[in-house]
């Protein structure tokens, strides 16, 4: 967030209030300790992930790979497509993306923001 809008400790809590669901999170634990959060829209045809996050001391482990993994393999199993948006200077979990079968089907612009729409590949 800071690399591409900087940080405005007043302007974030504003857009978090305006726009955070928490009936939609799943707080994401790992060996008893919560460690991040989920949120996943399971729509007809699609299954989209339109957040996942974890504390920086909790990347780079497998978990967010695991987990993406299983919501693939839900949607296989349902015959859905699945999806996502990756902020373009977040390298490394567009990396992750990548090596998990997503494929770039599109960039928005947003702002500053450049977010890449991102689908499983069948």
């Amino acid at each position: 967030m800071t690399e591409v809008w900087g940080w405005d400790e007043d302007e974030q809590r504003a857009i978090h209030t305006g726009i955070f669901q928490p009936e939609r999170v799943q707080i994401i634990a790992a060996n008893g300790v919560d460690v991040g959060r989920l949120a996943v829209d399971y729509g007809d045809q699609e299954i989209f992930i339109w957040l996942i996050e974890l504390l920086p001391s909790h990347q780079g482990r497998g978990i967010g790979g695991r987990l993406i993994r299983t919501i693939l393999d839900e949607a296989r199993s349902q015959g859905k497509a699945m999806g996502l948006k990756v902020l373009d200077v977040n390298r490394r979990a567009y990396a992750l993306y990548r090596r998990l079968g997503f494929v770039e089907v599109g960039r928005l612009i947003e702002g500053p923001a450049v977010r890449i729409r991102m689908i499983a590949a069948s």
